[in-house]
């Protein structure tokens, strides 16, 4: 029996690294990770960011003057893709158009509507602008990240302090330090004008907004307000309105909103009515709460790691996750709240992007230990399915679940390169996100509600669009490997691509593990038969992962289409052995031999998110400092292109997205927690200078909360705390640390190598080296 000093030596053991581990990791962002200048920024894609998944603002300078553009995510032009839905609108049409050889009709029909068509489209909103005293100089302009809020100061002493309220929607500004003149202006999008004749279709640089063919809304100013109303197509109408009140001699404190509006929709707050109740409070009572929501967002998860620029960025990288991520708001699109303020509608029409953006924005969400954020996309698909399965019916003619690669607000299929566009399995893709919000939260009513339903309507998708070749093997009609020969005739496989292939092999194994753990056993059985059905993936005889049978990886590309089975999906392992450990090393060798003239920023992040998974810290840590350095703006926007123009990639140009920038975030996670493969692993890929490193309240699958501590190369300090009552396994060479057991976890199993804990709900685990 041990005796009662070691019993509570042990307990006090624990408690004491409890109440130590907050200091492992301080968890709100320091001075140095915020965004610092001399002076405004002049274009608005490198204006200081502020948002709230709903509302947004860039805060920058334009032609001499003060300039909030002002954004919303729902103000969408929603009229239908003309020409799209036709006679020819059918899988199987295109099934016969590529068997003919005879693909022009399809570029015609289903392709170039979304390059010729000005909408549907993300719009921008607005923009405030004030007017600046002659002769004063920026001192200081700076995005404080820990509370969200942006800061300017002016030669003159003049301060301004914006913010965008974390949970309402509506922004502050407060200005210090004021002459007797101020007048904001309001301005709205120039919807009318002519349109410049003989202008070539530009989807990535985005259309004239006057090709939308609005009437100009009015703007009607009071003596503290202005309200502009505009009309869209289709009955929508969206508000913005601006309020201000004197707090004391040179103070200016001030609020704005944006309010849409659709005719079959809920009816929703004005924004003249919004500010008018949000500035009867006042700046500093209205940050306080502001205030809050952030510092609890900051407490879930951090990291530190030896490399200032690649921690700056990944907090940014957190920042602009919580500014773009909340429930109740639309899902991130590809610039979220942050729509261009250049007279144009935005880059790529600013839509929702299934075939690689939504995905890689949410990558960080489940790690980092964000999924409350991370619902709002899922409630977004959820709430579109009944538009998804009308979709599914209409283009493939089957029953089960697909969704459009390319969306609108609502769901509704945009067209564009419809092998990725129109892709079949993009709503496989969408299903890991399911499973990985079960699996990080182990959720059981989420399982039951909302992740099984929506695998049994994908997997029924899937065997009714497959078919049986002449070997008895299972294979879509055609294929595609996005974005492989861009939209021509030879982007279509006659066999699956590793692309597709691996989507549906995920779909239907993580489909059966969820069957299973619903007590779903013939389900499970059947769709474990299926999966048998279907080939390996394609390799090289050096195992090299291909694009599709007999189509080797040949080419430079941006989207790594051909090795989704190694990551995002996890479906070849390093923990595998040896032979999946050459397939991985391979195929990641090829990329780099091939080269990156034609990735993007986004490439890079996902590269990093690769070498993570093939334990290669230093090349992870390489890629992810080359995104930050050269593919990012100086407010840490993502530009897709290489702005140091050093042959990074032969895409110079900048249009912004968001998928790359989160992507980053994933990377460095990745490179500190990694729990996919059935155990949890403590910085399994950190390049072998990082000698110190930290992080604390990652999480692991199966719902376990990890921080973690480095010193001297060595790990000295871990935490594993378990929301869900379970087990859980350590990769841990236990024989050089010492273990405590909060009150009913137990270790069942130690092999020297692996330590196998059983926990029950709120049980935790401290590990300290020796």
């Amino acid at each position: 029996m041990r005796s009662c000093n070691a019993f509570f030596r042990d307990k006090l053991g624990l408690i004491c690294a409890i109440l130590l581990l907050p200091a492992l990791v301080n968890a709100q962002p320091k001075p140095e990770h915020n965004l610092h200048f001399d002076k405004l920024a002049k274009s608005w894609d490198e204006a200081l960011p502020l948002g709230n998944g709903t509302v947004g603002a860039l805060i920058w300078e334009k032609e001499g003057k003060l300039r909030f553009s002002l954004d919303r995510a729902d103000v969408w032009d929603m009229r239908p893709m003309a020409g799209l839905h036709r006679e020819e609108f059918s899988f199987k049409w295109v099934q016969e158009q590529v068997r003919k050889k005879d693909y022009k009709p399809v570029q015609q029909y289903l392709d170039a509507p979304y390059d010729k068509e000005p909408a549907p489209s993300k719009i921008p909103a607005g923009a405030l602008e004030f007017r600046l005293p002659e002769g004063i100089s920026v001192k200081k302009a700076d995005l404080e990240i820990a509370n969200a809020t942006a800061v300017v100061e002016w030669s003159n002493g003049m301060v301004l302090k914006t913010f965008v309220h974390a949970t309402k929607p509506v922004g502050w500004f407060r200005f210090e330090g004021l002459g007797n003149e101020f007048t904001p202006e309001l301005i709205a999008p120039q919807y009318e004008g002519k349109v410049k004749a003989g202008a070539a279709p530009d989807p990535v640089g985005g259309e004239d907004l006057v090709r939308l063919g609005y009437k100009q809304g009015p703007i009607k100013r009071t003596e503290n307000s202005i309200t502009y109303n505009q009309e869209g197509w289709g009955g929508f109408k969206y508000e913005i309105t601006v309020r201000w009140k004197s707090a004391g001699k040179g103070i200016i404190e001030g609020v704005w909103s944006v309010s849409s509006h659709y005719p079959k929709a809920a009816v929703q707050p004005a924004a003249a009515t919004v500010t008018q109740a949000a500035l009867k409070d006042t700046y500093a009572a209205t940050h306080a709460t502001h205030a809050a929501w952030w510092t609890k967002f900051w407490q879930q998860s951090s990291i530190r790691v030896p490399d200032p620029l690649i921690e700056k960025q990944w907090y940014l990288e957190q920042y602009k996750f919580g500014s773009a991520a909340r429930r109740g708001a639309p899902p991130i699109s590809l610039q979220a709240v942050w729509t261009a303020d250049n007279g144009r509608i935005p880059p790529w029409k600013g839509d929702y992007h299934h075939d690689l953006n939504t995905q890689l924005s949410y990558w960080p969400a489940y790690s980092g230990n964000h999924l409350e954020e991370a619902l709002g996309y899922l409630d977004h698909l959820d709430e579109n399915k009944k538009n998804y399965l009308r979709y599914t019916e209409d283009y493939f003619g089957v029953k089960g679940l697909a969704v459009p690669g390319v969306t609108t607000l609502d769901g509704t299929e945009m067209g564009g390169w419809i092998q990725y566009s129109l892709s079949p399995t993009v709503s496989g893709w969408l299903a890991q996100h399911y499973y990985l919000q079960w699996r990080y939260s182990m959720d059981k009513t989420f399982l039951k509600d909302r992740a099984y339903p929506w695998f049994k309507e994908v997997c029924a998708f899937f065997e009714n669009i497959t078919v049986k070749n002449d070997k008895g093997q299972r294979q879509l009609p055609i294929s595609s490997s996005p974005e492989i020969h861009n939209n021509s005739l030879e982007a279509w496989f006659s066999q699956t691509t590793n692309y597709d292939l691996s989507i549906i092999k995920f779909t239907l194994t993580a489909g059966a593990e969820i069957a299973l753990a619903m007590g779903d056993k013939a389900q499970a059985d059947k769709w474990q038969g299926i999966l048998k059905e279907f080939p390996d993936y394609a390799k090289t005889a050096e195992l090299e992962l291909m694009f599709a049978p007999g189509h080797p990886y040949n080419e430079s590309h941006r989207h790594f289409s051909n090795v989704m089975a190694i990551h995002p999906l996890g479906l070849i392992k390093w923990e595998d052995g040896e032979e999946a450990q050459q397939t991985i090393k391979n195929t990641i060798a090829l990329l780099d031999k091939v080269g990156p003239d034609y990735w993007c920023g986004y490439s890079y992040s996902w590269l990093a998110n690769l070498k993570a998974r093939a334990k290669d810290g230093a090349g992870a840590r390489d890629a992810l400092a080359t995104f930050a350095k050269a593919f990012c703006l100086p407010n840490s926007f993502h530009a897709n292109g290489d702005q140091t123009k050093s042959g990074l990639s032969k895409f110079t140009y900048r249009p912004f997205t968001l998928e790359g920038n989160f992507a980053f975030a994933s990377g460095l996670q990745e490179m500190m927690l990694q729990s996919y493969a059935g155990f949890i692993q403590i910085m399994p890929a950190l390049p072998a200078d990082w000698q110190e490193a930290a992080f604390n309240n990652l999480r692991a699958e199966g719902a376990i909360l990890v921080s973690a501590q480095r010193k001297g190369g060595k790990i000295s300090h871990i935490s594993l705390s378990a929301e869900k009552a379970g087990e859980a396994s350590l990769e841990l060479a236990s024989a050089g640390y010492n273990i405590t057991l909060s009150k009913g976890a137990k270790k069942i199993g130690d092999d020297g190598k692996f330590v196998k804990f059983s926990f029950p709900a709120g049980g935790a685990v401290e590990i300290v080296g020796k």
